[in-house]
């Protein structure tokens, strides 16, 4: 039987057994009888098995102050609190589980993180962008288990596959049929909570294309709808969404909600008044916001930062005669993942197994820094830890006679930090663990040739209308200047290469990596880029750019100047 047909299937089976009939109340009765139901939730742990380090290791609270935060054998522990304060609790992700993780689990495909999410017992995630990043066939093993066809079992003898599953509604394949599980159904309480997952339908724009070949991605209001009728014809009332896409916020601190509109609300004024809470990720911010759906009646919509920081707690009570959640007495709160409680020993195990079998190449000494690189841009868009990459993909791609190396904010996960890590290597010195955190995609750099105005496009692609900018970070040989009070399409100004300006008609050989290649992050320009030839990885770059430069202080940034 083919994995889609499969998948319908089993998705009728689910909902056969859920079918339920109710009487409606005669006057005069008492008040009907509820249920408590907990859902804990998280987003885009990213294989944070170890607590991160770092601003990437800190909540922000209200107040200003920080509390460190994350970790795995923390977060099992913070799980087990809140499930023993509710009897019926179960535990959910909006996402991006694995990918673009630290060296502990993405050297072994990211299967210690899986072994950790059966540990703590999730129940059902949404895919994010970043399942995606091996592509359809390693999303399928990690689901269903085996070795990895090229590298084989190396952190266990054999690989089980996740004990949850993965969902993702607005999924396909090319020729309709659904690629994932639209949904599942938990009971709890005696009563049937149908859980929905939808990734966002920008998922193409932030993948390379061969990782979903033969995949497309829908409407993620439409999809949520339909199964969310589905459910309903078969007697689920309650129901909640795991959504991968989210909002930027302000400063606030995890039960605020200063949240930016964007997509997420967006979604979450639209969807179906069926649905009774919805958790969010993808955007990495924290927020508890109260959003009303289309019959006006509020309902939550809550996500919890990144890597394990936070938890974010759903209570719903549920009318058993109805089976539908009473909203008026839902509550959601953010809870800090704080590093005070004593760490789930299990858990602490299986990381420890992980640090140690990937210790030696973790440990190894690639380079040396005088100052933290950071990979936060100023107020033009430069970060030091940026100009750092692209300088060092630019000397990765002399072969291909590059002038112009060009890198998205997006493929920098990392501060390098002066200090020492935890590993002991000693201030200063840089890690092959740490670089690989800071570029952990693997992807290819490529060199292609561009005219002077297809260079001045793709700057001018930096801002796109109704979101924020997307600042490329850039070589030494590139410098421009940009105002944000000109006009859409007109705020850069003043490109040289190597000092001399750029001549509209002039060609120049650029280095990319090959998700900006493909178009990624909606910088279309780049595929109408001629002459391409191949590179080194773009982490194999950045080692060797270490290598080269021992005591690397930040560059000047002076890259990128802006005007009123």
């Amino acid at each position: 039987m083919r994995l889609s047909t499969r998948l319908v299937v089993l998705a009728a089976a689910a909902l056969a057994t859920t079918a339920v009939t109710t009487a409606p109340a005669s006057a005069g009765q008492r008040p009907d009888p509820t249920t408590d139901v907990r859902i804990i939730g998280f987003n885009d742990l990213h294989g944070n098995l170890e607590p991160p380090a770092g601003s990437s290791g800190r909540v922000r609270q209200s107040d200003g102050t920080t509390v460190d935060a994350g970790g795995a054998a923390y977060l099992a522990t913070h799980v087990k609190q809140l499930r023993s304060q509710v009897r019926d609790s179960f535990v959910v992700s909006a996402g991006d589980n694995i990918g673009a993780s630290p060296l502990t689990s993405a050297l072994f495909h990211d299967e210690p993180t899986i072994d950790f999410l059966n540990m703590l017992g999730v129940n059902a995630s949404v895919v994010g962008n970043h399942e995606f990043d091996e592509g359809y066939k390693e999303l399928q093993r990690m689901q269903f288990g085996g070795c990895h066809p090229t590298d084989g079992c190396q952190f266990e003898k054999s690989f089980s596959g996740a004990k949850f599953p993965f969902l993702g509604s607005n999924v396909y394949f090319t020729n309709g049929l659904p690629a994932l599980l639209p949904f599942t159904v938990k009971f709890e309480g005696g009563v049937p909570i149908g859980v929905i997952g939808a990734t966002l339908k920008d998922l193409p724009s932030v993948v390379t294309p061969e990782a979903i070949k033969g995949l497309k991605f829908g409407d993620e209001v439409e999809a949520i709808n339909r199964t969310a009728n589905l459910l309903d014809f078969f007697g689920v009332k309650a129901q909640i969404v795991l959504m991968h896409q989210g909002d930027s916020t302000e400063l606030e601190g995890p039960n605020d909600c200063k949240v930016l509109p964007g997509p997420a609300t967006a979604i979450a004024k639209a969807v179906t008044p069926k649905v009774d809470a919805i958790f969010t990720g993808h955007s990495h911010q924290q927020y508890n916001c109260v959003i009303n759906d289309p019959a006006g009646q509020p309902r939550p919509v809550i996500q919890g930062a990144s890597f394990g920081r936070l938890l974010s707690v759903v209570d719903l009570k549920i009318n058993l005669k109805t089976r539908d959640v009473v909203r008026s007495q839902t509550k959601a709160f953010n809870e800090i993942v704080t590093r005070t409680v004593t760490p789930d020993p299990a858990v602490a195990a299986l990381v420890a197994d992980a640090v140690a079998k990937s210790g030696p190449i973790a440990n190894k000494q690639i380079g040396t820094i005088t100052q933290d690189l950071k990979a936060a841009g100023n107020a033009a868009g430069e970060s030091a830890l940026g100009d750092v990459i692209a300088d060092a993909q630019l000397a990765g791609t002399q072969s291909n006679s590059a002038v112009i190396a060009m890198t998205n904010p997006g493929g920098i996960r990392a501060d390098l930090n002066y200090a020492s890590s935890p590993a002991g290597e000693g201030d200063g010195v840089v890690t092959y663990g740490e670089a690989f955190t800071v570029q952990p995609f693997s992807n290819i750099m490529q060199t292609i040739t561009l005219t002077g105005a297809n260079l001045k496009n793709v700057l001018e692609q930096q801002w796109a209308p109704g979101v924020n900018p997307k600042f490329l970070q850039i070589s030494s040989s590139l410098h421009y200047s940009w105002s944000a009070s000109a006009a859409q399409g007109s705020r850069v100004s003043n490109i040289t290469v190597n000092g001399t300006p750029v001549d509209p008609a002039a060609t120049y050989r650029v280095s990319v990596n090959n998700f900006l290649a493909a178009g990624g992050d909606g910088f279309t320009e780049f595929t109408k880029g001629t002459n391409l030839a191949g590179g080194p990885v773009d982490l194999d770059a950045l080692v060797a750019y270490l290598g080269a430069h021992p005591n690397l202080a930040p560059p000047a940034a002076d890259r990128v100047t802006q005007l009123p």
